[in-house]
């Protein structure tokens, strides 16, 4: 009984020696100065090396900073295009299915206007009827579709939204997916359809 106590007494102390040694370096490491955080006990971890995209990195095999993404990962709020490039089936099934989700107004068209300019103008002209420089310039050696002409003013909005989304079925027309946003593409759409007036 008295050997038991006196472990219990010695094994108090040395807990109670470790738990201030502990204290004291839990308060040596805190530190109120912003400028200085204290020290860092993994600085690999707290202080790591950035790399630009475009340098060589020594982390990958490769050498290459820029990854791409995980096969078949999908951005947040990005689902992938449902319909398939250069086929008649599915343009004409983009043009039951996808509705333009904006309405006319003098702003949509305005941005609209402005988005035709940036994308569309060089290829199809001012008026929208394939006169474009690309095409007056010769450099371009076909004259691109006019879209103030009935064959383009009857497809319904997701027809020429895919059209502009994946490019036409003929490859003449590439695809502008990766370049227009979608919402952009159907300001785009509402201003051809005003060109037509």
């Amino acid at each position: 009984m008295f050997l038991q106590t006196k472990k219990t007494k010695e094994m108090r102390k040395s807990i109670f020696i470790l738990a201030v040694f502990g204290l004291l370096i839990a308060n040596t490491a805190c530190n109120r100065d912003k400028n200085n955080p204290g020290y860092a006990f993994f600085p690999d971890m707290a202080y790591s090396t950035a790399y630009e995209t475009y340098t060589p990195n020594p982390v990958f095999s490769d050498g290459k900073t820029m990854r791409m993404p995980a096969e078949g990962t999908v951005a947040r709020d990005h689902m992938p295009y449902p319909y398939k490039a250069k086929s008649f089936d599915d343009q004409v099934k983009a043009g039951q299915e996808l509705h333009n989700p904006f309405q006319k107004s003098p702003e949509i068209l305005a941005e609209g206007k402005a988005l035709y300019n940036i994308f569309c103008i060089s290829c199809h002209g001012v008026a929208g009827k394939g006169d474009g420089h690309l095409y007056t310039s010769k450099l371009f050696p076909a004259k691109p579709t006019s879209l103030v002409e009935p064959y383009v003013q009857n497809k319904p909005d997701g027809e020429i939204y895919h059209i502009i989304t994946l490019g036409s079925i003929s490859g003449l027309m590439a695809a502008h997916g990766s370049q227009i946003l979608p919402d952009e593409r159907w300001k785009i759409i509402l201003y051809v359809r005003e060109l037509a007036k």
